[in-house]
């Protein structure tokens, strides 16, 4: 990302953070909106998909605590991830260690700086989540007649209505959370003293804590997983070990 022209990246990262948000609950629920893919996506946008995916993979790693079901609260991973791939690039696309700037690890700075920054605003996002579906019911009180008359016109202007404000929710709070995230990160990594291997190696230890846990709960709550794990454990070591 350039550091003069970083402002032009804002208007095509709020429109995927409004893509990939739509897609958490509204349309069209594709696992897009996970965390891993969602924020490569975001660092792609800005030059730097590797450092998207690290950024992404622990970022999964606590999205893993939660579930979302029905009305229940919950953080919004989705647009969240876009903006802490995109700020997780800053500097690794000028300067970043060797590998070329698409492989190219996050900075450390920049690294904790996204990591914070996608767990407040999956939080920020969940409540807009909230606020979104009061406005919907708000919208859908007055037509209830007509929605359980089966009125076509109703039901697909609701759907739409939806829609749309769940896509300007998801791209307003990414642009209003990318800014702020990308100052921020460029002043961390022009600071930032601790070397990048051990950084690098204590947010991943936090992030594996949560997703140990969340495991170790479905352990005891959900028949088979125990087998599942063991089995996708397997299958990945057999691809790393085929892959180096």
């Amino acid at each position: 990302m350039n550091g003069s022209t970083w402002w032009l990246d804002v208007l095509p990262l709020s429109l995927l953070a409004g893509v990939i948000g739509l897609d958490v609950v509204s349309f069209p629920q594709a696992m897009i909106s996970r965390p891993i893919v969602a924020a490569t996506l975001g660092g792609a946008f800005v030059g730097a998909p590797f450092a998207g995916l690290v950024c992404g993979a622990a970022l999964e790693c606590l999205a893993l605590e939660a579930l979302p079901v029905g009305a229940s609260r919950y953080p919004e991973w989705g647009s969240a991830s876009v903006v802490a791939g995109a700020v997780a690039a800053t500097g690794a696309t000028a300067g970043g260690p060797a590998g070329g700037p698409a492989g190219a690890m996050p900075l450390a700075g920049a690294f904790v700086v996204a990591v914070a920054l996608g767990i407040a605003t999956a939080w920020i996002g969940g409540l807009t989540m909230i606020k979104h579906r009061q406005i919907i019911a708000r919208f859908a009180r007055p037509r209830l007649g007509q929605l359980a008359a089966g009125n076509r016109n109703t039901v697909v202007g609701l759907q739409v209505f939806g829609m749309t404000l769940d896509l300007v929710r998801a791209a307003l709070l990414g642009a209003v959370c990318f800014i702020p995230g990308h100052l921020l990160a460029v002043q961390v990594n022009g600071r930032w003293s601790v070397p990048e291997d051990l950084s690098r190696a204590i947010v991943v230890t936090c992030v594996a804590a949560v997703a140990a846990a969340s495991v170790w709960k479905d352990f005891h709550a959900i028949s088979g997983t125990r087998r599942l794990f063991l089995i996708s454990l397997a299958v990945g070591t057999l691809m790393v070990v085929l892959g180096a």
